[in-house]
């Protein structure tokens, strides 16, 4: 089957290797290689994403922007098929797109010195700067309520009068856990309802493997633009505190490794800011610091929400996982609070020195 795809996209199948590639979780990922050229060759996961036409309509849009607003950006587009399409169907109804290969770029999984949050921040907020004139609302959203605070809490709400007693008992603290931090939820819904934070383009999914660097750790692009839509900026901030800050993700069972790194989150600040403050208004520079506030609470729910509901969203390896994992983002987002004074402090320091990095 992947030679047709080859074929499809105009390569000959044998003049090339095909190997997987990287560590991604929803697409699955191959690097086709041969006749001095490499490929990314990805087929898309129609679970998660139901209207592929939708991504492939979105990144049209976006090229043809960048192309004509900022052509000296890696914009890393799909390359189109012998028929045109950027996408290739085939009989079993799954989805194919043939990317370029950016050579001399790398990804990593984890964040291992100040440069790299930075290098990651810099160019998350880059890339949301450089479309602050484009018209966010021309672009369809390809998850729909993904980071939707008040539909995750209701769902939550749902799952809890649904669940087995044994569910309930054994994540009782947990349960009290998401009401001790309601407070959340209420400053989430008066933004949203106030339209206090504009809409812009935002990636909505900002861990660091959506970046590519080359072997000196500089930041070249983003990648894997397929949750590309409108958003809110605290989106791509909050995540970026989620996932950097704590040298352990949410897999990790003990909670002792958990930490907050002040250097990361001061250098994910700088970066960011380097573009995106000169953009962002007070009120989204008044709610930077909740951004992690929310997406660790969100993402929190969401894991405790699976586990109420036996499990059938995110994939477990052991009985209890989400609920390991619930405990993990409410024990990272208890150390994320104790650390709010120091991150002001931080923050008013970052704003004043954006555009340089020590």
């Amino acid at each position: 089957m992947l030679n047709k795809i080859l074929v499809a996209f105009g390569l000959k199948p044998s003049q090339y290797t095909v190997q997987p590639f990287g560590s991604g979780l929803i697409n699955y990922t191959l690097k086709v290689s041969g006749n001095g050229q490499d490929y990314i060759l990805q087929r898309i996961n129609v679970n998660v994403f139901k209207a592929p036409d939708q991504i492939a309509g979105n990144l049209t849009l976006l090229q043809s922007y960048f192309n004509s607003t900022y052509p000296d950006y890696n914009f890393v587009a799909p390359l189109p098929s012998l028929t045109g399409d950027y996408l290739v169907k085939t009989d079993k109804g799954e989805y194919y797109r043939l990317f370029p290969f950016v050579k001399g770029s790398r990804t990593v999984d984890f964040i291992s010195d100040n440069k790299e949050a930075f290098e990651a921040a810099r160019q998350f907020g880059k890339f949301t700067c450089m479309l602050k004139d484009f018209d966010a609302n021309q672009l369809k959203y390809t998850l729909t309520d993904f980071h939707n605070l008040k539909l995750r809490f209701d769902q939550f709400k749902t799952a809890c009068q649904n669940a087995r007693e044994e569910n309930l008992m054994e994540a009782a603290q947990e349960v009290k856990e998401v009401y001790n931090h309601y407070t959340i939820l209420q400053q989430y819904n008066q933004l949203i309802t106030n339209n206090q934070v504009p809409v812009r383009v935002i990636h909505h999914d900002t861990k660091i493997n959506n970046i590519l660097f080359d072997d000196k750790q500089n930041g070249l692009c983003v990648i894997d633009l397929d949750t590309v839509m409108p958003g809110y900026f605290f989106s791509d901030v909050g995540d970026m505190m989620r996932t950097y800050l704590s040298p352990v993700n949410e897999e990790e069972q003990d909670f002792s490794k958990i930490q907050i790194r002040e250097d990361i989150f001061m250098a994910v600040c700088k970066g960011y800011m380097a573009d995106m403050g000169k953009i962002l208004t007070e009120t989204e520079k008044q709610y930077f610091i909740f951004s992690g506030k929310l997406m660790i609470y969100m993402q929190a729910i969401r894991f405790l929400t699976d586990f109420l509901n036996n499990d059938i969203y995110y994939e477990t390896k052991y009985p209890g996982h989400n609920l390991v994992r619930a405990k993990n983002q409410f024990d990272l987002l208890n150390k994320y609070l104790n650390s709010e004074k120091q991150f002001e402090l931080l923050f008013a320091k970052a704003q004043g020195n954006s555009l340089t990095h020590n």
